[in-house]
């Protein structure tokens, strides 16, 4: 793959859009790990997308759609191709009487998010304020917390597909489960998502956020680069008790660590690599298996060779 030849067709081309070449991707996802991206482009156009996906069609490169990186753990040999972080960072609000329809780019931070509805005294969204994912990442996840999930917010997401085509699927045509929406297995990219939320006093909103925050700082190791809980929750297990009652908590295998403070996250202690995080992955799964009989899935997404 001739990288120095797509990063000069496409500079040439896109118009709004970053183009970096051999990008370390340990830079773009919180777990700061992961060899380099042959091209990474930061897309800020729905024109600039039309025109990498054709590129890459036409061009016959694999192409991957990322958000924050924050369910992500990148192989070591890094990503062939092309990755785009979709940047799209509108934010439209429609008031009524009791209801109110946001309208949100795919790019826009959980977090920013949060922080802009408390402003104006919008509640519903505080459960999202701690997960650190965008938009576009938190639907196709149906990221959750605190009892709360997307699917409970999100009443329509405007897509793309591959061929270049912008469609519309409402709540339930987006197939949300635990962590998994039809997103999750289309090659399709978000571009924006309607929520309805609702009017609330800015100090309850203030009062759930900095509660949900606090819980955050005490039973999640955030002071450790992590891709959030690395496995799914059991069917009819707590994943992360059984890897705690089978003593693995602060096992360690190179720079990966099981965090001691919370035993579903694994951390990176500083210089871990893609290997040594599948390597205790590995350990913990088989470990798990053999004491309880319970198989555990990993919740991160995997991606690069």
């Amino acid at each position: 793959m001739d990288i120095e030849k797509i990063y000069t067709d496409l500079t040439k081309t896109l118009k709004f859009s970053t183009i970096f070449k051999n990008e370390p991707m340990a830079k773009h996802t919180s777990f700061k790990i992961g060899g380099s991206a042959d091209i990474l482009i930061k897309a800020k156009s729905i024109e600039d997308i039309k025109t990498i996906l054709e590129y890459s069609k036409n061009e016959n490169i694999p192409l991957y759609v990322m958000g924050n990186g924050s369910n992500l753990l990148v192989k070591d040999n890094g990503i062939r191709g092309i990755v785009i972080v979709v940047e799209f960072n509108e934010v439209n609000i429609e008031e009524s009487e009791d209801k109110v329809k946001v309208t949100v780019g795919a790019g826009v931070k959980l977090g920013k998010l949060a922080g802009d509805l408390l402003k104006k005294g919008i509640g519903g969204f505080e459960f999202a304020s701690g997960i650190p994912g965008t938009i576009g990442g938190a639907v196709r996840m149906n990221a959750g917390a605190h009892g709360k999930e997307m699917k409970d917010i999100v009443i329509k997401t405007t897509y793309m597909d591959f061929g270049g085509n912008i469609n519309r699927v409402t709540n339930e045509q987006q197939e949300f489960s635990y962590r998994k929406s039809i997103f999750a297995s289309k090659k399709w990219i978000i571009l924006s998502t309607e929520l309805e939320l609702q009017y609330s006093e800015e100090k309850e909103i203030k009062l759930k956020m900095e509660e949900y925050a606090k819980y955050r700082r005490e039973k999640q190791p955030i002071i450790y680069p992590n891709a959030g809980s690395t496995f799914k929750r059991g069917e009819d297990f707590i994943t992360a008790k059984l890897i705690d009652e089978a003593g693995l908590k602060g096992y360690t295998i190179g720079g990966a660590k099981v965090s001691s403070l919370h035993a579903g996250f694994i951390i990176n202690t500083g210089n871990a690599t893609a290997d040594d995080v599948l390597k205790l992955v590995d350990y913990v799964t088989k470990t798990v298996y053999n004491k309880f009989g319970k198989k555990i899935e990993l919740e991160i997404e995997l991606i690069g060779e």
